[in-house]
């Protein structure tokens, strides 16, 4: 009796899980990322969640089929990667990654755009949608740095590759244009990519969350 609460909870408001689990992600990740075997478990844990909410709001088969395939795929790396010391297949298993929240967060995105009304759950969407598409630019700067090191820099153990906490830090400065901090990139094409973080992260802001704000406001009584 006490988890059909939650279940109920879960399929009214998905997007306020997958929320709540990246913003726990993000705080537990410090503490694990030094250790391969938690990584794994972690990123593994993730794609599931992020699987199913994704299934939840966009029933759609393409996509449901489409996003178990790339998920299957994903772990399938992350295990050769881990128990079987395949440490090559870091930058096809975050390029698979990448894609895979970049297209959680396409489906999120016409998920909140196919109506006119702003619902508690899109208005959770909106933050977990910037959550995956920062996650997405995550992964495709480890891609670039794994495949041409010394691309980022940093103030501390600046020669050093740069963590996942680190680069994710640097994805939420551009997408949400407060800065750069000490982590910067340095190559040409880690800087292009920066800008094109930059302005996805304006058009998001001005075109879904503007629209929802907008919404918002219009379905308060008396407007």
């Amino acid at each position: 009796m006490t988890l059909f609460p939650l279940f109920q909870h879960t399929r009214r408001h998905p997007s306020a899980i997958l929320l709540m689990v990246q913003l726990m992600g993000m705080l537990l990740y410090p503490f694990i990322e030094s250790t391969r075997a938690g990584l794994v478990v972690f990123n593994v844990f993730g794609v599931v969640v992020l699987g199913f909410t994704v299934t939840m709001v966009r029933r759609t088969p393409g996509q449901t089929w489409f996003s178990a395939t790339v998920a299957l795929a994903i772990i399938a790396l992350l295990v050769l990667e881990t128990w079987f010391g395949m440490g090559i297949l870091l930058p096809w298993s975050s390029a698979l990654e990448a894609l895979f929240y970049f297209h959680a967060a396409y489906s999120l995105i016409s998920y909140m755009m196919e109506d006119y009304q702003a619902t508690t759950d899109e208005l959770f969407a909106a933050g977990a949608t910037f959550t995956l598409i920062a996650w997405g630019f995550t992964h495709v700067f480890i891609v670039m740095q794994t495949l041409q090191p010394g691309t980022f820099a940093a103030a501390v153990n600046a020669a050093d590759a740069r963590t996942w906490s680190e680069l994710n830090y640097l994805s939420f400065a551009l997408l949400s244009s407060t800065g750069i901090g000490d982590v910067i990139p340095l190559t040409p094409h880690a800087r292009a990519v920066a800008s094109v973080e930059m302005f996805c992260g304006l058009i998001y802001l001005a075109g879904v969350v503007s629209r929802l704000i907008g919404l918002t406001m219009q379905a308060r009584p008396g407007k």
